[in-house]
């Protein structure tokens, strides 16, 4: 990098560019939108037949090309904020030498060389001739120190400030030269492939990408204003709020993971962040299952002519030591992935609003975690967030999404001109036994606080959207149940009540012996269990276990809540479409508590 070439380089002309491809993010992520929750939607709602499904399925891969544009123009624009900012520096520290020089007589030439005129130092008789220094870069101590001493004995008093601006002017041109060398591989790399197709191993490039981009951009991305440590989620609201748009379309851009699991923040918001690290997972995760070899014939005939009369090949346990485990979690953890992107597809299918994916990791807490909402939970009247119990993980989605599905069909059917959401909070560890695990309260003493902080930044959002939080309602399933009742004792009796409602099915005990002590009165708390041996078995398991204080549960009529009728038959029941336990919960939902029919 020359003189003449950072003069002449204007760092505007890259930030305009950043701010054309955050449009275009903008746009593809707008297209996206259209895609699935308009065209898609419409198909889904009113259309059916080999054609329909056809175009669903070529949709969708228009969708997730979108989704790629959106990730990958956010880096591109990142990158040139980054290129842009650590160039401006550098310009202006040679603008800034160049300037003094001038103003202390000194010329600046073409080479970055400074020439200094004719002078005299205090009791001399006569000037010294002026001349041409070159400046050195770096900080050799060495160096800086002959170079004073140099100064300090030159009989020309403007010597020694032509050294220090032809430094200066060094320093500044080393750190443009630096920075170019740095970002031209980083703006090269961030090049698509020219084919129209987005393949996994295009999404497992853009964490390459990311990781690029973010070293490269250190010192840009510091001067964005980081998020406080162990921010509430009001104060991440008001973090967010106070970036530029520039500045947040560039933090989502290279911190997807951190901004799709902050409370607080609107829920488009973190749907964009959990989409881009799922699909990146997907791939990465599908790349990983295709290198596993291919699994050996498992059993052959026992040639010994003994009982049984087939064993288990050789070839097949050395296959499955090395690869077994591994291809049962990525196979288990890609089921699940696939249940999230199938209910995104489903969107309009029996009237089923947009999804949010408002928490997603797939290792997290041991078993994975995700949080998906039916419909924008900032904006709805009334919202549903339900918690699932005993053995509820990633690679179970399917059966689970399906619940709140249920749950938002029948709520929206109760109170048709109301916008409904409801939510499957997937945020803790869940027990993964019935006997020697969901008999501690440890997972909900873990599992409480966190799902407290989110419903915390529901409210928030809620109230950043339109200044209004929704009637919102949480249900616990089982083992669930327990961390909705340590979530509701969570917090300081003091701070607004996220909260309207409480329904327990099928509940354990909730870590307390009455329904006042959740914190919104017992006439908001509502129980109910099932006929079946097996939710028998879940709720005196419980009450033995001391899941309940002193032995109650929330079915107990010493417990003080409402106790609603239910025709389940078994634990698993409580949900089944067309069921009154379902309805009985919908209307909770929707704050039609005149139609919940409860037990005499």
């Amino acid at each position: 990098m020359d003189l003449a070439t950072l003069k002449a380089l204007k760092p505007s002309e890259f930030e305009n560019a950043a701010d054309g491809y955050r449009a275009t993010a903008a746009m593809a992520d707008a297209a996206k939108d259209t895609v699935d929750n308009q065209i898609s939607a419409g198909i889904n709602h009113q259309l059916k037949g080999a054609t329909a499904t056809a175009a669903l399925r070529e949709l969708a891969a228009v969708s997730r090309n979108f989704q790629y544009v959106q990730t990958e123009c956010g880096l591109v624009s990142t990158a040139l904020n980054g290129f842009a900012f650590d160039m401006a520096s550098a310009k202006r520290k040679l603008e800034a030498a160049i300037e003094d020089a001038r103003a202390d007589h000194c010329t600046v030439h073409a080479d970055g060389s400074v020439g200094y005129p004719a002078g005299r130092k205090p009791g001399e008789e006569k000037d010294t001739a002026g001349g041409t220094v070159t400046g050195s870069a770096g900080s050799d101590p060495t160096a800086d120190a002959l170079e004073r001493q140099a100064a300090n004995i030159h009989p020309n008093p403007y010597y020694g400030v032509a050294i220090e601006y032809a430094d200066r002017i060094a320093d500044a041109l080393r750190e443009a030269t630096e920075a170019d060398a740095k970002w031209e591989p980083k703006l090269r790399s961030l090049r698509a492939d020219d084919d129209l197709v987005v393949s996994n191993r295009d999404w497992t490039d853009v964490a390459s990408d990311r990781g690029g981009v973010t070293d490269a951009a250190d010192t840009y991305l510091d001067s964005i204003k980081p998020p406080p440590k162990e921010a509430t989620p009001e104060e991440s609201a008001a973090w967010w709020k106070g970036l530029t748009p520039e500045q947040q379309a560039d933090y989502l851009a290279v911190h997807p993971n951190a901004i799709g699991a902050m409370n607080g923040l609107p829920s488009d918001i973190r749907d964009d962040a959990n989409r881009m690290v799922l699909d990146e997972t997907r791939a990465k995760y599908q790349l990983d299952l295709n290198t596993i070899p291919k699994e050996p014939v498992k059993y052959t005939a026992n040639t010994n002519g003994s009982y049984p009369a087939a064993v288990i090949t050789p070839e097949w346990r050395q296959w499955n030591d090395k690869y077994g485990a591994k291809k049962d979690r990525l196979e288990g953890a890609l089921k699940g992935m696939q249940a999230i992107q199938d209910r995104f597809d489903r969107t309009g299918e029996k009237g089923l609003p947009e999804a949010y994916l408002l928490g997603f990791d797939p290792t997290g807490l041991g078993d994975g975690r995700i949080i998906l909402a039916n419909g924008n939970p900032d904006t709805a009247d009334h919202v549903g967030v339900w918690v699932p119990g005993t053995k509820a993980s990633l690679e179970s989605t399917r059966g689970d999404l399906g619940r709140t599905e249920g749950l938002w069909t029948a709520s929206h059917q109760l109170s048709p001109g109301r916008s409904i959401s409801t939510i499957l909070w997937l945020d803790y560890n869940a027990p993964n036994s019935v006997i020697t695990e969901a008999t501690s309260g440890d997972y909900a003493a873990e599992g409480g606080p966190r799902l407290h902080d989110f419903l915390e930044g529901n409210r928030v959002a809620q109230q950043t959207a339109d200044g209004t939080p929704s009637h919102t309602t949480v249900l616990g399933h089982s083992y669930g149940s327990t961390v909705v009742g340590v979530a509701a004792q969570t917090g300081s009796w003091q701070e607004p009540k996220a909260a309207d409602d409480y329904v327990f099915a099928g509940s354990p005990g909730v870590q307390a012996d009455r329904a006042r002590d959740l914190g919104i009165g017992s006439e908001h708390v509502w129980a109910m269990s099932a006929n079946g041996m097996d939710d028998w078995i879940v709720r005196e398991g419980g009450r033995t276990a001391g899941l309940g204080d002193n032995g109650i549960i929330p079915t107990d009529e010493e417990f003080g809540a409402n106790i609603m009728k239910s025709d389940a038959r078994s634990h698993k029941e409580f949900y089944d479409e067309g069921s009154l336990s379902l309805a009985n919960q919908a209307a909770v939902i929707a704050g039609r508590y005149s139609k919940v029919q409860r037990e005499q």
